[in-house]
């Protein structure tokens, strides 16, 4: 009913109103080209700029400066805080770099303040907009995603601009009627009333890149004061914060840590800003001068004192970052995520990006195999402190005859076969928005993964077996299974290596060696076997068993083996060297 009433009164107004419409408008317009341009530099930008981000984030002074120039550029905090959320889930970058992207993406903000101060109210912006909207059709019904995100980022500036133009428009028309300078409060009084309707105003726009445009409209068409103008600049820069933590509501725990994180900077730099406002104002006014703002430029001051203040928050907190981010560590954790078979990777928000989407796949990867390789070392009634401590492989062997009691198929339900779903789910979901290269990868990623249950599948079948050879009286046969367990201490110790290792061709190169080592775990193909036979140190039924047994022990770690080379040893040289052979082969093809 409230939001009915709320529409007919829009309604209203719009009909009743046309200056009010042109600026309503604007603003609607403005809104929708900050769309258009977030979505184009999502898809025209793809992997290159995730990867850019990545590898400029990994310090803080750093990620402070590359989130001021990545949202300068795509003129969307709301995508830059959707990118450090996802690099944070996916564990790309640390709780303290996404904090410095934040910061540095609160900087970049202003550059929108700059765009509309320097060329929207000084000359005919929307004259400049119906060209970019022209070629934005034009590149938006292109086949090549590249060219669609070019299509969507010059139809997000020719809105822009449109909005602008509009705001413009109607700001001039409704002064010849009603002169809303008039409402100015004196004192401080004053401003923490237009701080509220700033803060206010963001929060029903959901963007204070919009309401920064609605003000330096406003001012330059002298519609507001310019102390007004300065409150209301405070108050936007709240008012985003309360945004960004309504939309963290629905994120992990990292997502709203670092809502939380924005919303005490903020909160802090504004602070600062009303505490020193009237000082702030002298500084914009001494400052004017020397980088070439006239005296009576008012849009130009407003643009200045914006930065100045985000800069200013920046200083003060930065020095207490790591005290910020033990603080945040402590909340919003949940015993939940540490369960075996939940994914602990797999969130909503590290879905925003290819890079994010695929290391998140990788790493809940392995997270599968970690559960798996308990699965698979009990059921051999192994123990992995055991496996992965200095002690000899036979000493772990034979200090490891008591059988380990576990219920495979009931912990396959409880910590592998969910986790499974999951990444299925999940890799099938983010699948179409991934290039060529990155969706092969994910595929891969499924298949191992899909191995790896099938190797629990073959320890459930060999369990008993083992549980009655390790101990058993007959030493040929215990030989036999022992060296069987003996085969997988050892490739797990060398796969250990290999998931540490940096250089993925020295990994590749470990793996085809482990492939030709563990050649000799088949009892036929190596012909123990038959000697066993022939002497008759094994009846028939305990050389079934190990036929068939040494079989299932022989697949098991070939899965293993194709895990560790699609996760750890080919994800890059051999993903490019695949991609740049197809292309290749498409160029021969096509001549």
């Amino acid at each position: 009913m409230v939001k009915a009433l709320i529409f007919l009164g829009l309604a209203y107004v719009l009909l009743r109103f046309d200056d009010v419409q042109t600026i309503i408008a604007g603003i609607a317009v403005f809104i929708v080209g900050m769309i258009f341009m977030e979505d184009g530099f999502k898809h025209f930008t793809g992997g290159t700029f995730q990867k850019i981000l990545e590898k400029w984030t990994d310090r803080v002074p750093k990620a402070i400066f590359t989130g001021f120039l990545t949202t300068a550029i795509v003129q969307s905090s709301s995508l830059m805080s959707l990118i450090a959320i996802s690099f944070l889930s996916a564990e790309l970058i640390g709780l303290a770099q996404g904090i410095g992207i934040i910061f540095g993406a609160n900087i970049g903000t202003t550059a929108t303040a700059w765009i509309v101060s320097t060329f929207g109210v000084k000359i005919k912006i929307s004259h400049y907009a119906l060209p970019m909207l022209v070629f934005g059709v034009i590149f938006r019904f292109m086949k090549s995603k590249n060219y669609q995100g070019i299509g969507n980022i010059l139809l997000g500036l020719g809105f822009i601009f449109l909005g602008i133009g509009y705001m413009k428009d109607g700001f001039e028309d409704l002064k010849q009627g009603i002169d809303l300078a008039q409402f100015h409060i004196d004192g401080f009084l004053g401003v923490v009333v237009y701080i509220f309707v700033g803060m206010v105003a963001t929060v029903i726009i959901q963007s204070s890149s919009a309401t920064m445009a609605i003000i330096i409209v406003a001012l330059s068409n002298n519609q507001i004061a310019y102390i007004d103008a300065i409150a209301l600049a405070i108050g936007a820069n709240i008012g985003t914060t309360i945004t960004a933590i309504l939309g963290s509501l629905t994120s992990g725990p990292n997502g709203k840590r670092l809502a939380l994180a924005h919303l005490i900077f903020n909160l802090i730099t504004a602070l600062f800003a009303i505490v020193l406002i009237y000082q702030l104002k002298d500084v914009v006014d001494y400052l004017s001068p020397i980088v070439g703002i006239a005296d009576n430029d008012y849009s130009m001051k407003l643009s200045l004192f914006h930065t100045i203040f985000n800069v200013m928050g920046v200083l003060i907190v930065s020095p207490f970052i790591n005290l910020l981010v033990k603080f945040l560590e402590t909340k919003f954790v949940s015993d939940k995520e540490q369960t075996k078979g939940k994914p602990k990777y797999l969130k909503e928000d590290v879905a925003e990006t290819s890079l994010s989407a695929t290391t998140a796949i990788k790493k809940e990867s392995e997270h599968l195999y970690e559960n798996s390789l308990e699965i698979i070392t009990h059921g051999l009634s192994l123990h992995r402190t055991d496996i992965f401590s200095d002690k000899d492989i036979d000493e772990v062997v034979k200090s490891s005859t008591t059988p380990i009691d576990i219920d495979i198929e009931d912990t396959y339900q409880k910590t592998v076969k969910n986790l499974y779903g999951d990444i299925i789910r999940y890799s099938t979901l983010v699948a179409e928005n991934l290039n060529r290269k990155d969706a092969k990868y994910i595929y891969s990623l499924k298949i191992v993964n899909r191995g790896m249950v099938r190797a629990i599948k073959d320890i459930e079948k060999v369990q008993r077996n083992f549980n009655l050879y390790i101990k058993h009286e007959n030493e040929y046969i215990r030989n036999e299974y022992n060296n069987l367990r003996k085969k997988i201490v050892y490739l797990l110790r060398e796969l250990k290596k290999i998931s540490e290792m940096k250089n993925p061709t020295e990994a590749i190169l470990a793996v085809e060696t482990l492939k030709e080592e563990l050649r000799d775990i088949d009892t036929i193909e190596n012909g123990r076997i038959d000697q066993l036979i022939r002497e008759n140190k094994i009846d028939t039924k305990m050389a079934t068993s190990l036929i068939n047994d040494s079989v299932y022990i022989y697949n098991v770690a070939n899965r293993l083996l194709e895990f560790a080379e699609t996760v750890w040893a080919n994800n890059e040289i051999l993903r490019e060297y695949d991609e740049d052979l197809e292309t290749k082969e498409s160029a021969v093809h096509e001549n």
